[in-house]
């Protein structure tokens, strides 16, 4: 089994950890360059994408990361990890990876009272519907061809893909549904090939 990485500075990191472990994928937390080299794969948690890019940046992990994402390996980003993807956001200014041809709009859900869950229907994993946990969720305002759109919620993409990259404007890991990381390492297992 391949190891995967949970970027671990901030956020939600522990429980995307537990969900990959309990579909058998052996996790490392990664802090630092070193733990980066060490993985064959890297989930970017939700959180707050401002602290998690300034963060990036203080322990030098900016460069490492885009190395690796532009070489292939597999990266899935949920929430504040699709900023952090995004090719463009609102809010130019902060740290960020800019790997994924999209711009969202942060927090265009409104804000952590008005959070909710939506079910919605990712073909790709199958036919029932996936139960959607939306905390400050981001929205993608703009897409470029390359990205595909794996599922809508208010015809707008919540979970897209381009080649070896995943991104979700939701929390697959606040949910016992674990048919999202399954399809991640599926990817992972694919690239491997």
């Amino acid at each position: 089994m391949p190891m995967i990485g949970v970027l671990a500075l901030q956020g939600d990191y522990e429980k995307h950890a537990l969900m990959l472990e309990l579909l058998g994928a052996g996790t490392l937390q990664v802090r630092e360059p070193a733990d980066l080299a060490r993985v064959d794969a890297l989930v970017i948690p939700g959180g707050e994408s401002t602290t998690i890019g300034k963060l990036m940046a203080a322990y030098e992990l900016l460069e490492p990361m885009r190395n690796r994402i532009a070489g292939g390996m597999p990266v899935f980003g949920t929430c504040a990890g699709l900023i952090l993807l995004a090719a463009q956001t609102k809010e130019n200014h902060q740290h960020r990876l800019g790997v994924l041809d999209i711009s969202v709009q942060r927090n265009a859900y409104g804000r952590q009272v008005d959070s909710f869950e939506a079910d919605i229907h990712i073909p790709a994993i199958g036919e029932k519907p996936f139960r959607a946990v939306f905390i400050r969720a981001p929205m993608v305002t703009e897409m470029r061809d390359s990205v595909i759109t794996l599922a809508e919620f208010e015809n707008k993409p919540v979970l897209m893909q381009k080649e070896n990259i995943l991104a979700g404007s939701f929390h697959p890991e606040l949910t016992e549904d674990t048919r999202v990381h399954a399809y991640f390492l599926k990817m992972v297992a694919e690239r491997g090939r």
